[in-house]
């Protein structure tokens, strides 16, 4: 295993250990994707099996931050989390704008950015859309994961911190 996928191990044990914290995704409980790997030590009772329904799972993500939890809402690509584009920019953004600072979620998001390696999934899967998401929204930070020792600190620091976070990931395992 690489030190890469075991930081990411690491913090998702890290944001389980929350009381919080729920756990939102496709292949959160079934796997079958590289990504649900990481989710073999969070209690089946902290994940919620999302169907392919990305900007459902965004905005359910919204609401239950605004019930108090911190979703960690994950896409396996950012291609996928561009179908939740309207509930990223256009409400979990602007929440806090909208409710002159009455509330003010925070969503754990985390994407991956594809490999063509082993197998190339084409172009359709392989988008990094971190700098124009970067450059669209104004309340939700965007962090770029490129090394191992990058991933526990930011991670921690999107639970930490008041506002949204998306990570990105560099499947490099």
């Amino acid at each position: 295993m690489s030190d890469y996928r075991e930081e990411l191990d690491r913090s998702m044990q890290y944001l389980a250990s929350k009381q919080d914290t729920i756990f939102l995704g496709q292949s959160m409980i079934y796997g079958g994707i590289a990504i649900a790997k990481s989710f073999k030590n969070i209690p089946q009772d902290r994940k919620i099996e999302m169907p392919v329904a990305e900007n459902l799972q965004l905005g359910m993500s919204t609401g239950l931050a605004l019930k108090g939890f911190v979703p960690v809402t994950v896409y396996p690509r950012w291609n996928f989390l561009l179908l939740a584009a309207d509930q990223l920019v256009n409400h979990l953004d602007k929440l806090v704008e909208m409710t002159e600072g009455q509330f003010n979620p925070k969503v754990i998001i985390r994407v991956a950015v594809g490999v063509k390696r082993p197998v190339d999934p084409q172009e359709q899967h392989v988008g990094d859309f971190s700098k124009a998401f970067s450059e669209m929204l104004r309340n939700v930070n965007v962090i770029k994961l490129e090394e191992a020792k990058d991933i526990f600190p930011a991670y921690e620091k999107a639970y930490t911190t008041s506002s949204s976070t998306i990570l990105v990931e560099e499947h490099q395992f």
